[in-house]
């Protein structure tokens, strides 16, 4: 489905009943990501996912900083006239947006959960992105896909999961270069430590134990600057928690939405 925007497309789907959960993909993925963990969270739950801008059928916005992202979302959710204690997930780069989200519109919803996620890369990690960013301008997406999704997936899951790799190679494909390329550059600027500790909302963070691009040490820092938040890690799994360990991905929300009901 289509949403229109003041004249900008937001691709977003919808389904199941229940407490409102919003999904928020990473920067090397987009919506169809959460195919596989879609059914369970949607049994209990109105699940929406959106793709940002310049991913799917979504409009090639020009945002050039994760707070950009974190205020077309805050839009997206005010038009699709999701409830204030909507629930958000976002993993990788979605993630950045949901703290970004929680810190500018807090009021907006309601229990907060992250996935591979961290305060601020460390100066030697940011330079990856910038490299991206320059790759990507010149030589559009086809020049980055191998290095993303090498990123993304561990050797060994990707080695075994041949056609899940081809399909993320082709959605990654279709993503706007400038959108991606900008974003890149979003997230080698970005630091939230300063502002962290006046987060006042339930939260939790979860990272693959393989994560090599949100190292899970990095992970853990972050929940431990956000006053109460939780945090779990995932056994098995890098970065894509929603391909690589879907069930204990599902298992991890439920129980700490659950939480966040009563």
């Amino acid at each position: 489905m289509l949403l229109s925007l003041d004249h900008i497309k937001v691709e977003y789907e919808q389904q199941g009943k229940g407490p409102d959960l919003l999904l928020l993909h990473s920067l090397l993925t987009e919506l169809t990501v959460f195919d596989g963990v879609l059914p369970a969270l949607a049994a209990r739950r109105r699940v929406t996912r959106i793709d940002l801008p310049g991913f799917g059928q979504s409009s090639a916005v020009r945002l050039e900083s994760v707070a950009d992202h974190a205020d077309h979302v805050a839009r997206v959710m005010d038009a699709l006239r999701l409830p204030r204690d909507s629930a958000v997930f976002g993993n990788g780069f979605g993630a950045f947006v949901a703290l970004e989200l929680a810190l500018r519109h807090g009021e907006r919803f309601g229990a907060l959960l992250v996935a591979d996620t961290l305060a601020a890369f460390p100066e030697p990690a940011r330079a990856p992105f910038r490299a991206m960013a320059e790759r990507v301008s010149t030589g559009g997406m086809q020049a980055v896909i191998d290095a993303a999704i090498a990123r993304m997936l561990p050797p060994a899951f990707a080695e075994r999961n041949a056609p899940a790799v081809e399909r993320r190679k082709k959605a990654l494909g279709g993503v706007d270069p400038q959108c991606f390329a900008r974003a890149c550059l979003a997230l080698a600027g970005l630091d939230l430590t300063p502002r962290l500790g006046k987060l006042r909302k339930r939260v939790l963070v979860m990272c693959g134990e393989l994560d090599h691009a949100s190292p899970p040490a990095l992970a853990r820092s972050l929940a431990e600057l956000i006053p109460g938040a939780a945090y779990r890690q995932i056994a098995a799994s890098g970065h894509c928690p929603m391909l690589e360990q879907p069930d204990t991905l599902v298992r991890f929300m439920q129980e700490f939405l659950e939480n966040a009901d009563d």
